[in-house]
């Protein structure tokens, strides 16, 4: 696990990916100058070759001839009014991500997450890949990898800096396939917390009791999300 100031991560040692990023937005943090400088950055804290790298040679040559971004996995944008932004550009925060993917319903999304940010105060953010069938391998990358087939994204606001329960969150789950068209409205990937643990095989919300996580994880925010994104 990787524990950074703006966000934490788990890193897959055999895809060479984070299972999941999470991160914590307030109006400080999304309330930044547009256009940082994405200067990549290798991770300082891990061997060489724990994941992939920027130097000597940059896995992620020839990416752009494939229509394939860097994706941020904490995004760069809602993170923009941070000193420490720069930690956001490290490769271990960043996988592949078709572009019609990212420049569209993936960051369409990430731009309405930072609106609730302004309505609420307080944001989580969770995000992670999905492999769910082989995916073509990046085109000059040194070391073995598994590219992801999609993305899960969930988002929790709360007016409360320390929420309590259910009762003083909102919460949504989206799942994103690589091949999304760019004009795919984001609100048609809404999922329930637990379709995402089922195809992640990751397990969220653990510290509330059962009852509890059930009423956050079983149902689609369809209204909320209606309102939200709309």
């Amino acid at each position: 696990m990787v524990i950074r100031d703006l966000y934490a991560l788990s890193l897959n040692g055999q895809t060479k990916f984070a299972d999941w990023v999470c991160y914590y937005l307030t109006p400080k943090e999304t309330h930044g100058p547009p256009g940082l400088p994405r200067n990549w950055q290798n991770d300082p804290w891990l061997k060489k070759g724990e994941a992939l790298e920027v130097s000597p040679k940059d896995d992620y040559d020839g990416v752009k001839e494939k229509e394939i971004d860097r994706g941020h996995m904490a995004p760069l944008a809602s993170l923009a009014g941070s000193p420490l932004f720069r930690q956001v550009n490290i490769y271990t925060n960043i996988m592949p991500q078709k572009k019609g993917l990212n420049a569209g319903p993936w960051g369409k999304l990430e731009d309405k997450v930072r609106d609730l940010v302004d309505k609420y105060g307080h944001v989580w953010g969770m995000s992670g890949p999905l492999y769910e069938r082989d995916m073509e391998p990046l085109p000059q990358a040194t070391k073995p990898h598994k590219v992801p087939s999609g993305f899960w994204m969930i988002v929790v606001a709360s007016n409360k800096e320390n929420p309590k329960g259910p009762k003083d969150l909102k919460v949504a789950a989206f799942i994103m396939d690589q091949d999304t068209a760019r004009q795919y409205n984001p609100q048609e990937s809404l999922k329930s917390v637990d379709e995402v643990q089922n195809r992640s095989k990751l397990n969220f919300f653990w510290e509330l009791s059962p009852l509890d996580q059930s009423s956050l994880e079983s149902q689609k925010a369809t209204t909320w999300v209606q309102e939200w994104l709309n």
